[in-house]
């Protein structure tokens, strides 16, 4: 077992304010510091471990269910297209993480803009944590925040949902593959796109190179979610042949791309 794997509380020193009740008496009432300093995401991350030096906080997901289809997070007409459909933010980061985005109103502690997107993902079974672009020529704390970020929402939508929440795997370099997996080593099933990647050469050596790390460090892995727009599945299975031979099993939901792509390609 790691020896870093336990649950590191961050404790506030308690803070109150001298107010009058109804009857004139001088009390003094608790300030809510989380609220004030804007730490509010702590009371999520307080409810997992945290890992390495950065404190990447865990993420857990077992299941031996999976999504037979992945509707985008600004395709809510399709986040019910079957019982097991899985919403995932494959989609551009302004798209889904605006000012009024999911992570800023966990970090601001926003309640009524946490009730609306409650109300949106309302019986949704399966998340994909939010895709949060990491690129090679950006500083590596922007990268390394924004899986930070990605792995808040997903403790968020795990515990309030109530639904399968499947890590989404974020990487732009080799020299940071180990932190694109830590906190995850207890999942038996994570997400890759390959959006954007397969045309690319460089692009998808890095991708199979990923594939591989994942696999040889995640012990627990069963299974991966792939969400590709290709119209050949061939492909994908073949960039994913690693990963099969050490008998983790490959998924390819269906999407609106992939099936409007396989269609060009049959009849192409």
């Amino acid at each position: 077992m790691l020896s870093n794997f336990f649950e590191r509380k961050c404790k506030m020193r308690k803070v109150s304010e001298r107010q009058l009740d109804s009857l004139g008496n001088e009390i003094h009432v608790p300030k809510d510091m989380k609220k004030l300093l804007n730490l509010n995401f702590l009371k999520w991350l307080n409810k997992t471990g945290r890992i390495g030096k950065y404190d990447l906080p865990y993420l857990y997901c077992y299941t031996e269910i999976f999504p037979d289809y992945i509707a985008l997070d600004n395709e809510p007409g399709l986040y019910h297209h079957t019982p097991q459909t899985c919403v995932s933010f494959y989609n551009y980061d302004n798209e889904f993480d605006g000012i009024h985005g999911l992570y800023n109103a966990i970090y601001f502690g926003d309640e009524k803009l946490l009730t609306k997107y409650k109300k949106r993902y309302q019986d949704v079974n399966f998340f994909i944590t939010p895709d949060y672009s990491v690129c090679g020529d950006v500083h590596h704390l922007e990268n390394l925040y924004r899986i930070w970020k990605s792995r808040i929402v997903g403790i968020w939508l795990s515990l309030v949902m109530g639904a399968v929440v499947i890590p989404n795997i974020m990487y732009y370099s080799e020299e940071y593959f180990d932190e694109s997996i830590a906190g995850l080593e207890e999942c038996s099933v994570v997400a890759f796109s390959t959006k954007g990647h397969m045309r690319n050469p460089q692009e998808r050596q890095l991708t199979r190179k990923m594939i591989k790390y994942t696999v040889d460090h995640l012990h627990n892995l069963n299974a991966i979610v792939v969400y590709s727009v290709c119209g050949n599945e061939n492909d994908i299975y073949k960039l994913f042949e690693y990963a099969t031979l050490q008998g983790v099993s490959v998924i390819i939901p269906r999407n609106r791309l992939q099936v409007r792509n396989a269609g060009r390609c049959h009849r192409g």
